[in-house]
Order: structure tokens, then C-alpha cells, then sequence
């Protein structure tokens, strides 16, 4: 099996790489390291330093490919407010690009990382897919447009798709250096270096967290899904929903830190609550969450602190 990973020196993009080489597959990454880091790929993977939105560079990556898993995108909440149209140019533009090089590269099948960001804080809990939209963010508007645009080439093209809407995945590589950086990397970078951490609101919010092996396993049960699932989206998550202010005291017991919060005002675009209902994965994906909340915060913790995350010695780049 040839795959292509656009995204692959990203957080979620390069487990799945380690994964799809550990099953022997033939791998390209394809990602413009502006967020992911060269170091992160597979050193059995080819790296193809490239923009999503460059055609020729998806074509040349792609050729020969069975499968494509398109993690490629602009992903945080808060930069899709204050930057609306880059976040629309590289999630709408850059999968509709991808899609068209999908099909015309003969390619099986594309498995797509969507959000649940698209459901927008719905009443619904637990959330199946068939919740109707109601986007908050841009960013989540240009996931649902991903969404549809896989739809849309499964129905009219030679081309099966699968999207997955993952619930705030989070572990080893999820980078805490940026001023749009997820909540438990935050945290644990907070408490590693004694500073207070910062929570949105009152803390009372709950999300839905998804181990990263978990969203890598989701990829790999949809590549192997029947053809009946194609157009089809799915929900991605783990155990349970839990509050931020839970997550908070899971990681001072991993660290050995007790720091007091500082609350500040809720972020815009944020949802209250998540929860996923995962019965359609489970049916249809044969998907189940394997990492518990605990032990997935305590090995994130572990590889951020030690900083035991592999680094390849030599690579291919192209």
C-alpha cells in the first residue's frame, strides 16, 4: 500500500505516519513545515516540503497512492477569527485541491480529518452525526465545507471518502509554543514551568478528549471501511467529556504540581460542552476509543516533560 499524508510533520499527521510505517506501507508526507516540524516524520518516510495548495506538489506527492489521509490545515479556533480568509484559502481551497489531485491520480480512497467544531455547542449531548450543523467559528465553517466538498467527489467522481470528525485530540508533539495552542499542552507547559495556568471561563466547560493512537486508529478503521461508508462522516472521540478544571487536576497529580488557575474571560467561537456519540463509528468503522482519559494525559505529560518524542537521525526531503 502507497499512502500519502498531507500534514505529516504536523501533531496528528506524523503518529499516523509512524503507524501506516509500521504496517509497511509506502509513505509520503507531504506538509510545508509551517507548523510541523520535519523532525516529527517517520525516517521511513518520504518528505515532500510542499503547500497543499500547490498542484503540482500534491500531484507529485500523490502519484501512485492508494489512499490519502488529508490532515493538512489551518486548525486553531482563535487565529480563523482574527485571520478568516487564510484559514478559508488553506481549509477550503487547499482540500478542494487535494480532492481534485485525489481523482485524477486514480486514488482510492480519501480519509479526511474534519472537526466537531461543526456542531457548534449543539443541545444534543451525547452528539450523533446527524446534528445538525451550526458552526461558531470560521474555522469550523471551513471543516464543514470540507466535509461537503468529500460528499460532493464521492457522489459524482470515482473517488470514496471518509471524514472524521475529531473531538479535541491531544498528546506527544502537540506544540505549547503558540499563542493558538490547545488547552492541555497549555496546562502542562503552566504547571512543568510553575506558572499559573490560564482557564477560559469558569472552567465548568467540558470537552471530549481524544488520545492521539485513538485518532491515528479512527484513520486506519476508515481506510479499511466497507465502500458503503463512503461520503459518510464520523464522530472521533474517547471516553468520556470531562471539565477543563478535571483535566487541570489529572495533570497537577502527573506532575506533582498544585498551581492555582488564573481565570480569564471565555474565548470567542469556544463551545460550551462536547460529547460525542460514537455508535456510527463503532457499526461502521468497527471504532472504539482505547485510551483512557487518565493515562493519555499522564503519557502527554510524560513526553512533554522528558522529552522523549522519537527524532529520526536521517531523513529523505525533498
Amino acid at each position: 500500500m502507497r499512502a500519502l499524508v498531507t500534514g505529516g510533520a504536523g501533531f496528528i499527521g506524523s503518529h499516523l505516519v509512524d503507524a501506516l510505517v509500521d504496517l509497511g506501507a509506502d509513505v509520503v508526507v507531504l506538509d510545508d513545515l509551517s507548523s510541523g516540524r520535519a523532525e516529527n516524520v517517520n525516517r521511513a518516510a518520504k518528505l515532500i516540503q510542499g503547500d497543499i495548495l500547490e498542484r503540482a506538489a500534491i500531484d507529485k506527492a500523490i502519484k501512485g497512492c492508494d489512499f490519502a489521509f488529508h490532515q493538512a490545515a489551518r486548525r486553531a479556533v482563535l487565529q480563523s477569527i482574527e485571520q478568516p480568509l487564510e484559514t478559508d484559502r488553506v481549509n477550503v481551497s487547499g482540500t478542494l485541491t487535494v480532492l481534485m489531485a485525489a481523482r485524477d491520480a486514480g486514488v482510492r480512497r480519501v480519509v479526511f480529518g474534519a472537526s466537531s467544531s461543526v456542531y457548534g455547542g449543539t443541545a444534543v449531548l451525547p452528539t450523533p452525526e446527524s446534528a445538525p450543523p451550526n458552526p461558531r467559528s470560521p474555522y469550523a465553517v471551513t471543516k464543514y465545507a470540507g466535509e461537503q466538498y468529500c460528499r460532493v467527489f464521492a457522489e459524482l467522481y470515482d473517488l470514496e471518502t471518509i471524514a472524521l470528525r475529531y473531538f479535541n485530540v491531544y498528546g506527544p508533539r502537540q506544540r505549547p509554543d503558540s499563542r493558538y495552542a490547545a488547552v492541555i499542552p497549555l496546562f502542562i507547559s503552566a504547571l512543568a514551568s510553575g506558572t499559573p495556568p490560564e482557564v477560559h471561563g469558569d472552567g465548568l466547560q467540558t470537552r471530549h478528549f481524544t488520545f492521539v493512537s485513538d485518532a491515528v486508529r479512527a484513520n486506519l478503521r476508515a481506510a479499511e471501511a466497507s465502500p458503503q461508508c463512503s461520503g459518510g462522516v464520523y464522530n472521533v472521540a474517547g471516553e468520556g467529556a470531562r471539565t477543563l478544571v478535571e483535566v487541570l487536576e489529572i495533570l497537577e497529580g502527573a506532575l506533582g504540581a498544585r498551581i492555582d488557575p488564573v481565570h480569564t474571560p471565555p474565548r470567542a467561537g469556544d463551545v460550551r460542552d462536547s460529547l460525542a456519540d460514537l455508535t456510527a463509528a463503532k457499526r461502521d468503522l468497527g471504532y472504539e476509543p482505547a485510551v483512557g482519559l487518565r493515562d493519555g494525559l499522564r503519557l502527554t505529560a510524560e513526553s512533554f516533560t522528558s522529552r522523549l518524542a522519537p527524532r529520526p537521525e536521517e531523513r529523505v526531503s525533498e
